[in-house]
């Protein structure tokens, strides 16, 4: 079974779910920076709305995890900040990065479809590689599986199916198949945003619908999820999401042809 840590020197443990987290911050700010140039947007709009986004996001995705297992943390509220060791709601860091982005566009009068829009493909593809994290803390597995089913998979690498034998059993790798779908939207969000009539909102829309898609899936198989009653969270959150999605799609498409085109370059953003 592969460690959760990368190496412990006196008291400081350095963490492999740290490290993926701080990968795909990095892959996100990068790829925001190269789209933001197509249109004259300067660099420190984007970084200061990561810094806020990344913080605030980070906040709400622990709050999130945390108010979904009150009854663990309320007799452990020292654990509450140990992010380190796991426990970071994606949805959570989505709605509380999505409400900072909605403000901090507000503040400078930028089009807020279209900052979406630059950012969303980036953010996906974080996720995907913010997953392996949840690989190295051997969390966001699946239901057990015989190991020759895995096997016949062809899709699974051999040291994940080592590493999914996890309490007595081998589980589906959710992570890993999250991980896939999640590139391989980030892939279709980079050839739609180059489409010439594609309005603004639309890529975000795209988003939340395959998102909310996968997610929807994944917890199916997901024995780890965080539960309200006998309702999956994830799974209520990811149908609004997708409705979501759907309404702006056809509200955006429905404009006229050369209204609104999120490929039109807009005046610089200044401060």
């Amino acid at each position: 079974m592969i460690s959760p840590t990368i190496f412990q020197v006196f008291g400081f443990e350095l963490r492999w779910y740290s490290v993926f987290i701080l990968i795909a911050i990095f892959i996100a700010f990068v790829q925001i920076d190269l789209e933001s140039k197509r249109f004259k947007i300067k660099r420190e709009f984007f970084f200061n709305l990561m810094f806020w986004a990344i913080i605030i996001g980070i906040i709400g995705a622990r709050l999130y995890y945390v108010i979904f297992n009150f009854d663990y943390y309320s007799n452990h509220p020292s654990e509450i900040i140990q992010v380190w060791n796991g426990g970071l709601a994606i949805h959570g860091g989505l709605i509380a990065g999505f409400i900072t982005l909605l403000f901090y566009c507000k503040k400078y009068n930028a089009n807020i479809y279209k900052i979406l829009d630059i950012c969303v493909p980036s953010v996906l593809l974080a996720q995907a590689v913010g997953r392996w994290g949840n690989f190295f803390n051997h969390e966001a597995f699946g239901s057990a599986v015989e190991y020759h089913t895995l096997v016949n998979m062809k899709i699974i690498p051999q040291f994940i199916i080592d590493n999914m034998y996890i309490d007595g059993a081998y589980h589906l790798p959710m992570f890993y198949f999250e991980s896939l779908l999640c590139v391989l939207g980030f892939l279709i969000m980079l050839f739609i945003r180059r489409r010439k009539y594609i309005h603004n909102g639309q890529i975000f829309a795209f988003y939340l619908i395959w998102y909310g898609a996968i997610r929807f899936f994944i917890e199916i198989f997901r024995t780890d999820s965080l539960m309200l009653g006998s309702m999956k969270v994830a799974q209520g959150v990811s149908a609004v999401m997708i409705l979501i999605g759907l309404y702006i799609m056809i509200v955006q498409g429905r404009k006229p042809s050369l209204e609104d085109l999120y490929n039109k370059r807009d005046d610089e953003i200044r401060f």
